[in-house]
Formats: C-alpha cells, sequence, structure tokens
C-alpha cells in the first residue's frame, strides 16, 4: 500500500530495484497523462476549442501495457 511520508519515492525505488522492465512504461504513462492534463487544462481555459482539445487527446492515446 502506498502511504505515508515517502511513498512515491518507495515507489520509485521498489520500481527501480525489482521491475526495472516497467520502469520505460511508467515514463510513457506519465507523460501522457501530463500532456491530456496539460490539453484539458487548455480547453476548460478556453485557450484552445473542443474540437483542438479532442483531436490533442486523440494523438496522445495510452501506452499498450506490458
Amino acid at each position: 500500500m502506498i502511504q505515508g511520508r515517502g511513498a512515491f519515492r518507495r515507489f520509485k525505488n521498489e520500481l527501480h530495484e525489482e521491475y526495472q522492465r516497467l520502469l520505460p512504461v511508467c515514463r510513457t504513462f506519465r507523460d501522457m497523462r501530463a500532456k491530456r492534463r496539460a490539453v484539458e487544462w487548455l480547453v476548460d481555459n478556453a485557450l484552445v476549442d473542443d474540437e483542438a482539445g479532442e483531436r490533442l487527446v486523440a494523438e496522445h492515446s495510452e501506452p499498450d501495457l506490458p
């Protein structure tokens, strides 16, 4: 379970120590989600229209999981 101070650091350490093959997938997933959140923010603040936002989200689909 992930809880308490430093939980995400412990999670990341566990990935590096025991599940190195998952690191590229985790990074890709993190980056994709950050891009999607950015697009959602742009749409919510009327900096891009809904159509452009939908197109950008479609271009950044979720990665395949191993």
